[in-house]
């Protein structure tokens, strides 16, 4: 949700329940992260029952709840009936917006931390869209499967492996599908190199990196929006903390849950100084903000190795000055491909041993998402298009009837990073396990991201 300063304390009181969860993670060690309740049925491959009319619930309307609305109200056949917010000023401009795009005034909730849980309730509910702060995600997404909805969260989806495993356990138990939405798996670059990957320009995968690296320093430190939430995994946590951005485009290219499983992992981390020293230029000497210990290093580095035998660098920096990056990278037996600027190579090309224009792939491998709603997704904006696509995409398999592209288990294994990483660093970069949250089904073949 979204915060404001006059609402700060009330905020943070809402923060204790998930905090509280990390206080033991040093301890943890990696067999732990293995278990889980005993398993019910799999969701995978489970289809959403088909409707012509989708009914959405939105919790937190802030920074990007408040973004997000746009894209959903694009879609043809999607009404918002009910907006939740603890800043009642962001509900109502949620409820205004909603109106304006000609459908009835949705029903406004936020009067208490606790009142999500009325919205859930609700009969005219069918799915519920999460734009909390992180501790938030997992209880509001596990109370929204019991109420019988299904639940799409923002990233990560969860901070801890129990949190992970939470998330599994009850989707299989209710028969409600929680998604992560990672948008980064829409983008336009990402989508023609995974058609790239499809038609084996590729060959054998071999390796790939990603990372979230964005300079967010005055927005950790703003008294509003994120600034009131955001800068305090940094006093508790030491890893990578944001870990899907990078991570979900490669797992598609690599069919991870689809024939192929992130196996284990090393991390470990810099120096903690880009805090430090933003604080000492820009805040007050009598600011609480000089009560805090910043603990996460700096720049995060992990190695991950899939059951197939494939390599991941994964990174995270936000802390210091640098142009934004989510790295995409991605080598085969056959060429590569490197983004920032996008460009590629493969075997036997022209020009010798130099990177060419990817623009030359795109008549053949433009992804049929971007060939016919790009217009329209440009056209709203949202980190390029991709934010619509994504919540296009979404609807489309609701109301068709079909399996989402991505799913729980997607979501559990794509946010595992994020508290792994701080089990290796905690223990001298030593490895550590991925829990494996399909149960075994992993290496069955099935469709990657986007079966249109």
């Amino acid at each position: 949700m979204s915060e404001t300063s006059e609402r700060g304390a009330s905020r943070r009181d809402w923060f204790k329940a998930g905090v509280a969860g990390l206080a033991g993670l040093a301890a943890l060690k990696p067999a732990v992260a293995q278990t889980s309740s005993p398993a019910s049925e799999s969701v995978i491959g489970m289809k959403f029952e088909a409707k012509p009319e989708i009914r959405l619930g939105m919790i937190g309307l802030g920074g990007r709840g408040g973004g997000m609305i746009h894209n959903y109200l694009a879609v043809d056949n999607l009404r918002v009936t009910a907006v939740c917010d603890i800043d009642h000023s962001k509900a109502l401009a949620a409820q205004a917006a909603v109106e304006r795009a000609g459908q009835h005034p949705p029903a406004v909730y936020g009067k208490t931390e606790r009142d999500f849980e009325n919205l859930v309730r609700r009969d005219d509910v069918d799915f519920v869209y999460i734009a909390a702060p992180w501790d938030w995600h997992v209880p509001m997404a596990v109370e929204a499967m019991k109420q019988g909805k299904h639940a799409c969260i923002e990233v990560p989806a969860a901070t801890t492996i129990e949190d992970c495993w939470k998330l599994v356990d009850t989707s299989e138990q209710t028969r409600r599908h929680c998604l992560m939405m990672e948008n980064c798996c829409y983008g336009y670059t990402e989508l023609l190199v995974l058609n790239m990957v499809r038609a084996g320009l590729f060959g054998e995968l071999l390796h790939g990196e990603g990372g979230y690296l964005h300079d967010l320093r005055e927005i950790l430190f703003e008294d509003r929006g994120e600034g009131l939430w955001r800068r305090f995994p940094h006093t508790r946590r030491n890893g990578n903390l944001y870990p899907t951005h990078g991570l979900g485009p490669l797992a598609n290219y690599f069919g991870i849950n689809r024939g192929d499983r992130f196996d284990y992992m090393v991390s470990m981390s810099s120096p903690q100084r880009g805090l430090d020293a933003w604080r000492e230029q820009h805040v007050p000497r009598d600011s609480p903000k000089w009560r805090e210990r910043y603990i996460c290093g700096d720049i995060n580095t992990s190695l991950i190795k899939t059951v197939n035998g494939r390599t991941i660098t994964l990174g995270h920096e936000v802390v210091n000055p640098r142009p934004y990056s989510r790295v995409n990278a991605l080598h085969g037996e056959k060429g590569l491909f490197r983004d920032y600027p996008p460009r590629i190579y493969f075997d036997g090309q022209p020009g010798g041993e130099k990177y060419s224009d990817i623009d030359q792939y795109k008549a053949g491998y433009e992804h049929p998402l971007w060939k016919h709603q790009g217009e329209l997704a440009r056209k709203l904006g949202g980190h390029g298009g991709m934010d619509f696509l994504m919540v296009y995409r979404l609807i489309e398999c609701m109301r068709e009837g079909l399996a989402p592209d991505l799913d729980v288990y997607d979501a559990a294994a794509w946010s595992a990073p994020g508290p792994l990483s701080e089990m290796s660093v905690a223990q001298g970069s030593a490895p550590v396990k991925f829990p494996d949250f399909t149960r075994g089904r992993w290496k069955e073949q099935r469709g990657w991201l986007v079966n249109s």
